[in-house]
């Protein structure tokens, strides 16, 4: 840190500020000298007086900047700046007038006056009672916010999180995180448990503290999470916890079972093993359980949909000849109040769900469609002809009081359907399905479509291969791959991947091509190659809407991150008649190839003539348009145009490469596959698997045999800790009617 420079001087202008990190660019005077400064500078206004830590960097387009590191605020002490600071957006309702006569009857007092006797301002002229009552309560909140914030900062805790305990819990929060640091690790506050660890460090909170005990242990059952498991066993959050917060084995379980009679956390005996949950997991997957349960009740309705002639009036309406395992799977989704259809590349899953909804649509049955991406939506919109949503826009989303997004349609507002067909169940995790589940009518059918050997979901747990090895429900496995499928070796490298067997790498007369590379430097500039010139040029594919570079990993030369900049380096260069914008990963500029990175329902777009809300995590789109000095830009989602605030592309990256988790729910007509290295925990089967299958038309692959075979014999990766199965099949030996 000794090297370190030192910068101070008062807010000019603020050229752009992301709302959820607080990273900023503003121009500060510096005697008199413009300097850029960039940085998580919180909610910094103009006027303001910042004393700076960090580093000066050469940007090469911008020039010099002085990347902040450390940021000391304090209120403007000249009647100009403070001026200009009362009529930033800082203060709402005070304009340049009414601020300049504030300052002209109280000076250099005036944050003084407006502090502590703020009943003075009546004797601003022109003020009103009312006006002097919306200020003074302004007032109250920003210097109360300053105080928070200050306090905050001399512990190294970033403005983003102050402001956010501010709005929860107001002046108290200061007291309330000094007994207990690691509140700051509330949902709605984000920090880290390793922040809130140097919180308490200074506050000298001991090791053995019951708060910070229990917050390791929710940590540890939210890392868990993360990577996929709903719940992990007793013995292995004992053994993490124990070494992770170093204590000794009867401190944790004393703590663990007052964690467990508060319900933050709950324990769940699968035979004589005890799995522990965070309570929303456990919440999810015995709702899951029950609810099917229920719904198995609710199927004998459901025959008379499926008479023996209404398979042979639709093959003749479609003019399509199923095969077997099509008219069972079309007859079982008429005759039973669920199906699981499954099946790989092929193997005819669009015909038998075209064929099921032309059957609905005979017996007027009133269904809807939806997907976990607005990608895998419209995918099945284009190969159905039927409308698709995603699960979230289906559900509908609002705020609750909290702050905290909640489904508009739930068990008390159910989904007006008869019918729900669910496209690319693999992505779908435990929690959305729950809500998926709370928002049928009893009495609903259930159609749930996809392939078990892609991908699990990001979110936890492993949903549709539990599902399915429950035998809970009807499900019907499609495994012919038919003739016309034969011809790709797509499709049948494929079928061979996912059976544990090499694929053909050599034939070169086909759809899959392979190019052996073992370093790293000629992959990428292979990859490069191919997707700026080679394939635009030999078979006039464009790089921007039917190649699609896709990695195991975001990391590294051939990781996203970096491929993305380099093609961006080729296909979209700096250009004087191009606006652009910077975030903290990339700039983005007119024309570029863009991904969302998190659900957003409130953004608005326009398609033709219809409008709607919401752009999900994964949808790709372009830069039409970058207007700085209104701070927006235009995008393109498939058609969807948007108006995004310059602050909100913090959710976007480039698109030219995706991971493959990313990709999951979509299909593109050319795929550029590139991997090398070791990525133990990145290259497996059914990532391998769910890479190729998104290859429409053509597919390259990047690699050595050595890893190709490396990833077929890697299987490790699905397994993930639930007990979802455990619960299905438990209801079904309690059943009754099954058992009988």
């Amino acid at each position: 840190m000794s090297d370190l420079k030192h910068l101070e001087g008062t807010v000019e202008t603020v050229l752009f500020r992301n709302e959820e990190n607080g990273y900023t660019v503003l121009e500060l005077n510096a005697n008199g000298i413009l300097k850029t400064v960039t940085g998580e500078l919180g909610e910094t206004d103009e006027g303001e007086f910042l004393s700076l830590e960090g580093q000066y960097i050469t940007h090469p387009r911008y020039g010099t900047q002085f990347q902040a590191e450390t940021c000391e605020r304090r209120l403007p002490d000249t009647p100009a700046n403070i001026e200009r600071y009362l009529s930033s957006d800082a203060f709402k309702g005070i304009g340049k007038l009414l601020a300049a006569k504030i300052v002209k009857t109280f000076g250099t007092d005036t944050f003084k006056i407006m502090e502590e006797e703020p009943e003075q301002l009546i004797k601003v002229p022109g003020m009103t009672q009312k006006k002097c009552d919306e200020i003074t309560a302004q007032a109250k909140q920003i210097f109360a916010l300053r105080r928070v914030i200050s306090y905050f900062e001399n512990y190294g805790i970033k403005s983003r999180y102050a402001m956010r305990a501010f709005r929860i819990w107001g002046t108290k929060c200061q007291s309330l995180t000094e007994k207990n640091p690691y509140l700051l690790c509330n949902e709605l506050i984000g920090m880290s448990f390793q922040n809130a660890e140097n919180y308490a460090h200074d506050l000298h909170i001991p090791k053995n503290a019951p708060c910070r005990i229990a917050a390791g242990i929710i940590y540890i059952l939210k890392h868990n999470a993360d990577a996929g498991h709903t719940c992990i066993p007793l013995e292995t959050l004992a053994q993490k916890a124990i070494s992770f917060l170093e204590i000794n084995e009867s401190l944790f379980y004393e703590i663990y079972h007052q964690e467990l009679e508060k319900q933050t956390i709950v324990e769940f005996l699968k035979g004589e093993r005890e799995f522990v949950y965070l309570l929303e997991y456990y919440i999810a997957e015995e709702y899951i359980a029950d609810r099917i349960a229920i719904m198995r009740k609710y199927a004998k309705p459901y025959q008379s949909f499926a008479d023996e002639n209404l398979i042979q009036e639709t093959e003749n309406y479609t003019g399509i000849q199923y095969a077997e395992m099509q008219k069972q799977a079309i007859h079982q989704a008429m005759s039973e109040g669920m199906l699981i259809l499954t099946g790989g590349p092929g193997t005819g899953k669009t015909t038998t769900l075209n064929g099921i909804i032309s059957c609905l649509k005979k017996r007027n049955l009133h269904f809807c469609i939806a997907a976990p991406t607005g990608r895998a939506a419209k995918r099945v919109s284009d190969l159905t002809g039927y409308e698709a949503k995603t699960i979230h826009r289906l559900l509908e989303v609002r705020y609750d009081a909290g702050g905290l997004l909640k489904f508009v349609h739930n068990e008390e507002n159910p989904l007006s359907c008869q019918v729900l067909i669910i496209d690319e169940m693999s992505m779908v995790d435990v929690l959305l399905f729950s809500s998926l589940l709370r928002a049928l009518k009893l009495g609903c059918k259930l159609i749930l479509v996809g392939d078990s050997d892609q991908l699990p979901s990001v979110g936890a747990g492993n949903l549709l291969q539990h599902l399915i090895d429950s035998h809970c429900m009807p499900v019907i496995t499609l495994k012919e791959i038919f003739r016309q499928a034969q011809k790709s070796c797509i499709i049948t490298n494929a079928h061979k991947i996912v059976n544990g067997d090499m694929p053909e790498l050599l034939r070169k007369d086909n759809d899959f091509f392979f190019f052996h590379r073992q370093d790293y430097e000629s992959a990428s500039e292979l990859v490069i190659d191919l997707t700026c010139h080679r394939l635009p040029n030999a078979y006039s594919y464009s790089a921007f809407k039917e190649i699609q570079i896709i990695c195991p990993s975001r990391i590294g030369l051939l990781g996203t991150v970096e491929l993305n900049k380099a093609i961006q380096a080729r296909l979209n260069p700096p250009d004087a008649q191009k606006s652009q914008v910077r975030s903290s990963l990339y700039e983005f500029r007119t024309g570029d190839k863009v991904m969302q990175t998190k659900n957003n329902y409130d953004i608005e777009w326009k398609k033709d003539e219809e409008t709607g809300s919401g752009i999900f995590n994964g949808d790709i789109g372009m830069i039409v348009s970058i207007n700085r000095r209104q701070g927006e830009a235009v995008i393109d989602f498939d058609g969807r145009m948007t108006v995004y605030p310059i602050n909100m592309m913090e959710q976007l990256e480039l698109a030219y490469a995706i991971t493959v988790h990313k990709s999951q729910g979509s299909e593109f007509d050319v795929v550029i596959l590139p991997i090398l290295g070791k990525m133990e925990k990145l290259t497996y089967r059914n990532l391998f698997y769910t890479a190729v299958t998104r290859a429409r038309k053509m597919l390259i692959l990047i690699s050595t045999p050595g890893k190709v075979a490396e990833m077929i014999q890697s299987t490790n990766k699905n397994r993930r800790y639930s007990c979802l199965k455990y619960m299905l099949e438990q209801e079904l030996d309690h059943d009754p009617e099954e058992n009988s």
